[in-house]
């Protein structure tokens, strides 16, 4: 028999980290099951945000070589040097296109108060437009 609900809860945790290359993935998957651990919470959804319009939030293996595929794919989507109009404003186009297709969250189930992901899902912060000092990352696990 399953125990009774102890109510909705919501916790949040912020993550921060800074980068050291202009197109970077950074492997937060530890912070992020840290943080659901932190919660409590046994059954719900966690939220992975990244609150910045030059980064983006992936799922997927943490493979070296497919890790500089997927940098090497991002920069042909969206190359740098490209006629973008908004470079006139700050030259960082690139990344706020890349960040917009790719898009800036995750949300994964949380069972049994363990986050549920893939054999090969690892979370990445991906950086499109360092490097950068800091980083923000809001990790928010809702649930019982």
């Amino acid at each position: 028999m399953d125990k009774p609900s102890t109510g909705f809860r919501v916790f949040v945790k912020e993550i921060y980290l800074s980068t050291r290359e202009r197109i970077e993935l950074v492997d937060i998957t530890n912070k992020v099951e840290e943080a659901v651990q932190e919660s409590k919470i046994r059954n719900g959804i966690c939220l992975v945000y990244a609150p910045h319009a030059t980064a983006a939030i992936i799922l997927n293996e943490h493979e070296r070589g497919l890790l500089n595929d997927i940098a090497k794919k991002i920069l042909e989507i969206a190359p740098p040097g490209a006629n973008y109009l908004h470079n006139r404003i700050d030259n960082n186009a690139h990344a706020h296109v890349a960040s917009s297709i790719i898009g800036s969250s995750a949300t994964l189930p949380v069972v049994n108060g363990e986050l549920v992901r893939g054999t090969w899902q690892n979370i990445f912060l991906v950086e499109l437009d360092g490097p950068r000092a800091s980083r923000r990352i809001i990790v928010e696990v809702l649930g019982e």
